[in-house]
């Protein structure tokens, strides 16, 4: 057998707690059988620019693979592929991830470093991608990788679509493949050792504002039982896993599908959290319930998006209103913390839809109090290339003096702060700074007024003194300037769970 040149993975940083790299492991899995793979994680490795340039310099690595998000990993991910270009100006520089798999033209436009963009899910792609490299990078050999996009003759080519494939649920994960896996174990909400995990692949769904619509296409794929109960048990030999945030794009699917692994979670009984779409939960029956007890299922973080049915059905969310308060009640009566997400300030009437929302928001705290509220900017994201792409927007964008929304062209473009802030929904071209305003005062009452369960930090008191010092303002809408509340926060210092998270 041929003896190949090793591969270097990256994981860019996006965060100072680091979880398990689940993407960058599942890719190294896939790989090893043909090549010896390693694993660099920005999160564990602040200077991970500066290492991974040291590691290529030897020349022994056939290329460099990064996994990218848009947001805070696209600026880290282009400053590290930079700093890598200029020191070895010949390495293939490869992309993947949700963000060349959505603008794959922008990350690979003018100046780019990027060699070429992998598209969608990558195991097969790359591994092609890397056997052609290996043999010269022949224009015959890079055209007929499918999910592939690269520059030929000064042109920008995007191959056709790969079709979806569940193969990588078959191979399980090395955990030992990454640097000091301990330390991927944290202390959360769930417990003092939580591991990350991810059990199914894809999603059946295509939000507008979600980019694993672009990713999976709508096809999805949920493991065996067997498989699930061997992970959790060596998990918890191995590591001492005690609890698992669960990063399937929706955990519960079908109940039929789901009843096995319930099963399985209910004989290993760590307590959980995991994505949940509200028909799912809506729809669950008494019997899949009482499982879901046994499971120690703590919470379930639920797209409710907006209770406006029309932008719903624009968004493509495929649930209705009544099916987001069923699940909630469902979640009161089941012991289930519900984190709801919602799109704020959409590009038609962005006010009244936020009030709207607001409103809608106060009647889910009057029917299960301990719910948890995540607030994001409804940002549409762009539609990659190719056919049967349909816009994601039901109608153009445009900007608040009226003039059509530009998507950037380039990678660059994407890492200005106000791009980094459209990808992460936290504003928008058509949101006004009042409404910013009114949206911050919002969140920060609410958070004060119920503060979350999820940070284990602060005592009781605390938690006590921002309820009581924000409940009138809580109860006569007054969000405006809550200037004594954000003192308080910043002495008590209590988590924002849309930046901590468990």
């Amino acid at each position: 057998m041929k003896t190949r040149k090793p591969l270097l993975l990256i994981n860019p940083r996006i965060t100072s707690k680091p979880r398990f790299p689940l993407a960058v492991m599942q890719l190294a899995t896939a790989l090893r059988a043909d090549r010896p793979v390693q694993i660099l994680d920005g999160n564990v490795h602040a200077d991970f620019a500066e290492r991974a340039t040291a590691l290529l310099a030897s020349g022994d690595f056939a290329a460099v693979g990064l996994s990218v998000m848009g947001g805070p990993q696209l600026v880290s991910a282009l400053a590290a592929s930079r700093a890598i270009r200029q020191a070895l100006p010949g390495l293939p520089i490869v992309w993947g991830g949700y963000f060349p798999t959505i603008c794959p033209d922008a990350a690979l436009n003018g100046d780019s470093p990027v060699s070429q963009v992998v598209r969608g899910p990558g195991e097969a792609t790359l591994a092609e991608l890397l056997r052609a490299l290996d043999d010269g990078a022949a224009a015959e050999a890079l055209a007929a990788i499918d999910g592939l996009s690269w520059r030929h003759a000064g042109q920008l080519v995007h191959n056709r679509e790969r079709a979806f494939s569940a193969q990588s649920l078959q191979q399980p994960l090395d955990y030992h493949g990454v640097d000091q896996p301990q330390q991927y174990l944290r202390p959360t909400y769930l417990g003092r050792r939580t591991t990350g995990y991810q059990a199914a692949l894809g999603c059946r769904y295509r939000c507008t504002f979600c980019g694993v619509a672009a990713m999976f296409r709508g096809k999805t794929a949920l493991p065996g039982a067997e498989r699930l109960d061997r992970d959790l048990g060596y998990l918890k030999a191995e590591f001492g896993a005690d609890s698992v945030q669960f990063y399937d794009h929706n955990f519960f699917d079908r109940e039929s599908a789901m009843l096995p692994l319930l099963e399985v979670l209910a004989h290993h009984a760590l307590p959980w959290w995991c994505y949940a779409r509200a028909d799912a939960l809506a729809q669950l029956s008494e019997a899949a319930w009482a499982l879901v007890r046994r499971s120690r299922l703590r919470m379930a973080y639920i797209g409710a998006e907006t209770p406006n049915p029309q932008l719903l059905r624009e968004m493509r969310k495929g649930t209705q209103v009544d099916q987001t308060l069923a699940a909630v009640e469902q979640c009161r009566r089941h012991g289930v913390i519900p984190e709801l997400s919602f799109m704020l300030a959409p590009p038609h009437d962005p006010e009244g839809e936020t009030e709207r929302c607001f409103d809608f928001i106060r009647r889910i705290k009057r029917l299960h109090p301990a719910a948890e509220i995540m607030l994001h900017i409804n940002t549409p994201l762009p539609t990659a290339p190719g056919p049967g792409r349909a816009p994601l927007a039901a109608t153009p964008l445009r900007d608040l003096q009226g003039q059509p929304v530009r998507f950037p062209d380039h990678v660059e473009g994407w890492a200005e702060p106000a791009w980094v802030a459209y990808w992460c929904h936290r504003n928008a071209p058509w949101v006004s700074e009042r409404l910013l305003e009114r949206i911050r005062g919002f969140t920060t009452v609410l958070g004060c007024r119920f503060p979350t369960v999820t940070d284990i930090r602060a005592p009781s008191w605390q938690r006590r003194t921002l309820s009581a010092s924000a409940a009138w303002r809580y109860r006569f809408g007054r969000y405006e300037r809550p200037w004594e509340l954000q003192l308080l926060q910043r002495m008590v210092r209590l988590w924002d769970p849309q930046l901590s998270s468990l």
